[in-house]
């Protein structure tokens, strides 16, 4: 079903059954979401716990919603969480984390590996007991990486581009410079200097960084549960788990919410709802998002149900 939302120069057609997914794939919790320089999207995703949790992780459709491949079936058993693209060297990349199995991994765009990293050599915050859990990475412009144990320990870790580890910055905690659930992490450009934005979900805030990993702000309104971002000519777009997107201006002040729902996350059971539950002008639970060049928005929802969102930008 499509519908419009937005307004003025942010109005969109909504379109929540833009995949085309074959009968021999079964969505479950969608978790990332890219698109690649030829407008092909690739989605992070995990079966739920109802079908066995296994199979291809990753799947590639068009700009049109037809499937095109798949593959990944390592990350299955729930781990596939983040997923980043990156052109490295005229190359595009994708860097994927696995909750599960506590790695980042780097491949190139039909699955081959290029580098893989497990627990940062921190035995001050990593035992049996304390684990790595990695929801989402960064790269700064330098070629360095920031990875964010969002559902471990609550750190982020900065590699060298060819995974040297380099530093760490958070904590547990809702001080300044500590992080509850730091779910994403990406490298904004917009103001000259890199900076790091970290979505502080639990604490309901993001927090800004410099690139060694000092406190520099909070953005704190019109914020629920941030998930991640992504920036495009010069506005931040966020999936908020909340039944949300919103967009934020240059300058981080809202522009809009988009297919806002504020009742449905509350009820029980969310976000493992029944089909009827859900409506073609409202998210549930939006958990990764990209912006294409033309402007237009793929929003991954964390629903058992698989629910993948193209919003088509008009005028």
């Amino acid at each position: 079903m499509t519908t419009t939302v937005g307004y003025g120069p942010y109005t969109y057609t909504m379109d929540t059954e833009w995949a085309k997914v074959p009968a021999h794939i079964k969505l479950g919790y969608c978790h990332g979401i890219v698109t690649d320089a030829a407008d092909n999207v690739y989605l992070f995703h995990t079966k739920g716990p109802s079908e066995g949790m296994t199979g291809p992780s990753v799947v590639k459709f068009d700009a049109h919603g037809n499937y095109l491949a798949a593959w990944g079936d390592e990350f299955g058993g729930g781990g596939a969480h983040g997923m980043l693209l990156h052109v490295e060297d005229g190359r595009e990349v994708l860097y994927l984390t696995d909750i599960n199995r506590g790695l980042v991994v780097k491949t190139t765009l039909d699955g081959e590996v290029l580098l893989e990293l497990g627990v940062p050599d921190r035995p001050d915050l990593y035992d049996a007991e304390r684990k790595y859990r990695p929801t989402d990475v960064a790269v700064a412009p330098g070629g360095d990486f920031y990875v964010a144990d969002g559902y471990g320990q609550n750190y982020v870790h900065r590699y060298k581009a060819d995974g040297t580890y380099v530093s760490s910055f958070g904590g547990k905690g809702s001080g300044v410079g500590e992080l509850s659930c730091p779910h994403g992490v990406s490298i904004d450009t917009r103001r000259g200097e890199p900076e790091v934005y970290v979505a502080d979900r639990s604490n309901n805030r993001i927090q800004v960084f410099t690139l060694e990993g000092e406190h520099k702000r909070f953005i704190d309104e019109n914020m629920d549960w941030p998930c991640s971002f992504f920036f495009h000519e010069g506005d931040m777009y966020v999936p908020d788990l909340h039944s949300r997107v919103t967009i934020f201006d240059s300058n981080d002040r809202l522009i809009t919410h988009l297919g806002e729902d504020q009742q449905l996350y509350k009820r029980e059971g969310w976000p493992n709802l029944p089909a009827d539950a859900f409506r073609a002008n409202r998210f549930s639970s939006p958990h990764g998002l990209c912006v294409d060049p033309g402007g237009n928005i793929y929003v991954a929802e964390w629903t058992v149900n698989g629910r993948v969102t193209k919003l088509t930008k008009q005028g």
